[in-house]
């Protein structure tokens, strides 16, 4: 896959590993770029200053969660750019809790995190085998394939969508269509801003910037691997986690308890002297 020539959507593309990728397409010569995003300024300004940087670039702004918000995406870029030959579904939220979440988080998570993944395929699926080629991109995360401590919506629903990924995989790779699973660990974006994110990430592993991802995945599109890896460790933690799921948790438990101590020391140190 080579972004030269080719016309890519982005979802979730207004900041984070989106706009990463966005200003990363256009920097590689692609044809042309649909962005779309919650935040519709946002994106629309980023669409405009590619645009004057001489990447035809379209800015919308879509709720991903809606079937019919994706399918007019696909129909959009098709009128101002010509058939979509990546679609890169990006994205994504957190609940920043366990099972206490409510059910209306759960659901949220669900919709945004695998539906929109279910929407994107349907949308551009058709167009893509009937020309016999075509690229999907599966923005997931490392906790799609391990654990995202402290955050159980997520961590379900992304591995829900790096098996989706998987089934359009197996479905469609012989028939010219191919497919990746972006997972990075630990990404400095809005989703991170929180300590308590942070650290959990941190702890294992190092946090790149949306721009290194970028990187990771123009190889990964080039080498056209499904498991795109901007933390190489992330495939031996998943060979570990595979090898003994048992000792793998264990290690996990412990490595949480370790690090909700060190938090707790951090905070006791902040908390200033008792008034005498």
């Amino acid at each position: 896959m080579q972004i030269s020539g080719s016309v890519v959507v982005v979802t979730g593309a207004a900041g984070g590993i989106g706009s990463a990728l966005a200003r990363r397409f256009a920097a590689e010569g692609a044809r042309g770029l649909l962005l779309a995003d919650l935040d519709a300024g946002r994106v629309e300004d980023l669409a405009l200053a590619l645009d004057r940087e001489g990447c035809h670039t379209v800015g919308v702004g879509s709720d991903v969660t809606r079937e019919s918000d994706v399918r007019a995406l696909v129909e959009t870029a098709e009128k101002h750019l010509g058939p979509v030959d990546l679609f890169c579904s990006n994205a994504g939220l957190g609940s920043g809790a366990g099972i206490e979440a409510s059910n209306e988080v759960w659901q949220a998570c669900w919709d945004t995190n695998v539906m929109a993944h279910v929407y994107a395929a349907r949308a551009v699926l058709p167009g893509m085998l009937k020309r016999g080629h075509g690229y999907l991109l599966h923005t997931a995360s490392a906790a799609g394939l391990l654990q995202m401590p402290g955050d159980a919506a997520y961590t379900a629903t992304k591995h829900a969508a790096v098996a989706f990924a998987e089934s359009l995989a197996v479905a469609y790779g012989d028939r010219g269509i191919k497919v990746s699973a972006l997972c990075p660990q630990g990404v400095h974006s809005g989703m991170t801003t929180r300590e308590d994110v942070r650290a959990v990430l941190s702890a294992f592993g190092e946090m790149l910037t949306p721009e290194q991802v970028a990187d990771a995945v123009i190889q990964g599109l080039a080498e056209e691997r499904f498991l795109i890896l901007p933390h190489p460790e992330v495939a031996s933690y998943e060979q570990g986690r595979a090898a003994d799921r048992d000792g793998w948790l264990a290690g996990v438990r412990n490595a949480v308890e370790q690090l909700e101590a060190t938090l707790q020391r951090r905070l006791n140190l902040a908390e200033p002297p008792p008034v005498r």
